[in-house]
């Protein structure tokens, strides 16, 4: 029996231990990673490594910024959250086109996008008083 793995626990005890407002920016930074992978993947020449790297990435930060858009509660957060839930839309919209046409216009869109959205986040939360860095700075890049 293998002994489990030290970076799976470490970051299992930071999302259990994250505020609502701190998974959220990890939401952000998550989807950010991704999309930096995916920009660099339009630079592979190799067909194969090129779909692999565009389409996953993409996806997995589809896959977030779905959760992101999923989680909004537009009861209380009114003409806001429908804001933002038009804007995540967009974004999914500017993702999918850029996975079927295998371009990078739209990924880079959804970046700059996004990386407005998590430094107001992380402005909001330190303001709050809240540790702009859960889990103690944890950066979740994927460790395979």
């Amino acid at each position: 029996m293998s002994p489990a793995n030290p970076w799976s626990s470490y970051r299992q005890v930071a999302t259990q231990t994250a505020t609502p407002g701190q998974l959220v920016l990890m939401l952000f930074d998550g989807a950010i990673r991704f999309l930096e992978r995916a920009r660099l993947g339009f630079a592979e020449t190799d067909p194969l490594a090129f779909n692999q790297t565009v389409n996953n990435n993409i996806q997995r930060a589809q896959a977030i910024i779905h959760e992101l858009n999923t989680s909004l509660n537009v009861r209380d957060g009114g003409e806001l959250a429908e804001n933002f839930r038009r804007l995540y839309d967009y974004m999914d919209d500017r993702l999918m086109e850029s996975n079927i046409r295998k371009t990078d216009d739209g990924v880079t869109d959804v970046l700059r996008r996004l990386g407005v959205l998590r430094d107001a986040w992380a402005e909001m939360l330190a303001r709050r008083g809240e540790s702009v860095a859960a889990g103690g700075g944890l950066a979740f890049a994927s460790h395979a």
